[in-house]
């Protein structure tokens, strides 16, 4: 990636030939502008006969403006347009050299803190750094890894003058509004003025071995040649979290594949702002979900665990609080959320027996969201909402005690949970209750199960979807069986 000594390293265009004997800067500058002059000459003499014009049009060239605005302009654009710039003339490349322009893209783009004397110190510029960084680009942000017994989680940033993959590890005295705990998975030096390498930072010795990368689309899968990584982890799962896995030989923590994940998109009107909660479903530490917003719908999508499943709120069916008296009898909380579930199953019904007969489209009940979201409560409303007070309705039982004692809305939601390794599908009725816009609850019904979530505080880089459509099916392939 450094052999092009023009800055075409990093995306370079169609009609560079650093890789052949080309010409110069200065001749290709001076060529450039013969080729304007030409033209301008053509366009005068244009319509006179072949008479030049005494007056030519005056005109404005990007070239004319200060030095100064130029790299405040160039600053903004994304790295990979900057090479093609620098072939325009030789006052752009004299220009793009300047290495506070890629300190900024490194920055924008990769969340690069180094500063500028580290960097002298060890003979490199941020345009090497860039460089660097280009071809791992693709790996930086958040993975789910995809395997049938237990999905975890993968942070890839650049950490100093390092790409670091951080391994999310769910803690057992962590409340759901503690910061998520992170271990070192591998790391790639970008120090190295040969190809980098990847080197791994598992196993019970902790000594970084190198592993292979591939870069796939929306795929990440790396191979250790250590192959006791499955012992490894196994080991630690018993002992951090006391789970003794019972399909050993499934685990090949020596290649492992991982999904790309994005945080969802934020709406106006949703109900909350979207994004990554935690909360305690058992004793064996806090799971990751991904709260999103469909228009009619809301999802919470499971991310990390050992069970595959989503839990889908009808925000068109509110439950009222009744000042918070619905929570204290929990027979009418029941009866009222069945009676919606038994609509709903029956709407339901006739909604297919209609599309199978082809009297009724699909309404995009599902991963669809319409252009304009159909919830009565946006989300300025929502936070305006009076509080009233809550309590966990007798013989519902909770891990974590330390819930909020008031929230402002509830509605009906269904859970369908799907077991590591099973093609069986259980639905469970129960309440969506919104405490504010970093908790919510979901009890389960059937189960006298209540779950508290508390927004993750961590921040994220790179994790922005590309488009809605590209969510969407992300969604989609998280819920599918791995291959």
């Amino acid at each position: 990636m450094e052999e092009c000594a023009c800055l075409c390293g990093v995306g370079s265009s169609p009609g560079c030939r650093c890789r052949q004997q080309c010409q110069g800067p200065a001749e290709m500058a001076a060529a450039e502008e013969k080729h304007v002059e030409a033209n301008a000459a053509a366009r005068c003499c244009a319509g006179s006969g072949g008479i030049e014009s005494p007056m030519p049009p005056l005109h404005c060239s990007l070239q004319d403006l200060p030095v100064e605005m130029l790299m405040e302009i160039f600053a903004s654009l994304p790295g990979n347009a900057l090479p093609s710039l620098a072939q325009a003339c030789t006052k752009f490349h004299h220009i793009l050299h300047t290495d506070r322009i890629w300190r900024r893209r490194c920055r924008e783009e990769y969340g690069v803190r180094e500063t500028l004397q580290n960097l002298e110190k060890i003979g490199m510029s941020y345009r090497e750094v860039y460089v660097k960084l280009f071809p791992y680009r693709h790996i930086l942000g958040l993975w789910q890894l995809d395997t049938e017994d237990y999905r975890t989680l993968l942070n890839v940033v650049v950490d100093g003058l390092c790409i670091t993959g951080w391994t999310y590890g769910p803690s057992l005295d962590t409340h759901v509004d503690g910061p998520l705990q992170f271990e070192p998975s591998f790391r790639i030096r970008l120090t190295e003025r040969k190809s980098a390498t990847v080197e791994c930072m598992e196993g019970r010795l902790r000594r970084p071995h190198n592993r292979h990368m591939q870069i796939q689309k929306d795929r990440l899968t790396i191979h250790c040649n250590k192959t006791d990584h499955r012992k490894d982890l196994t080991a630690r799962l018993r002992e951090d979290r006391e789970l003794v896995l019972g399909r050993e030989d499934r685990y090949q923590y020596d290649c492992l594949a991982y999904r790309r994940l994005y945080l969802p998109p934020s709406h106006p009107d949703d109900l909350i702002r979207p994004g990554l909660f935690q909360g305690n479903y058992d004793a064996f530490g806090l799971k990751i979900v991904m709260l999103s917003f469909h228009g009619k719908y809301a999802r919470v999508t499971k991310i990390t665990g050992d069970s595959i499943g989503m839990l889908e709120i009808h925000l068109m069916r509110r439950i009222q609080l009744l000042e918070g008296k619905i929570f204290r009898n929990f027979k009418q909380l029941c009866r009222v959320v069945h009676e919606i579930d038994e609509q709903v199953i029956r709407e339901q019904q006739q909604q297919q027996q209609q599309q199978e007969d082809g009297t009724e489209e699909s309404e995009g009940h599902g991963w669809q969201r319409p252009a304009q979201p159909s919830v009565g409560e946006s989300g300025a409303a929502a936070s305006e909402e009076q509080p009233v007070p809550f309590v966990l309705p007798v013989g519902v039982r909770s891990i974590d005690q330390n819930y909020p004692r008031t929230c402002r809305m509830c509605f009906y939601g269904v859970d369908t949970v799907t077991l590591s390794g099973s093609a069986y599908r259980k639905r469970f009725p129960g309440v969506f209750i919104l405490f504010d816009e970093n908790h919510f609850g979901f009890t389960w019904l059937e189960l006298k199960y209540f779950i508290l979530y508390g927004r993750v505080q961590n921040t994220f880089q790179n994790v922005e979807a590309p488009s809605p459509q590209a969510f969407l099916e992300m969604l989609k392939d998280i819920h599918s069986e791995p291959p």
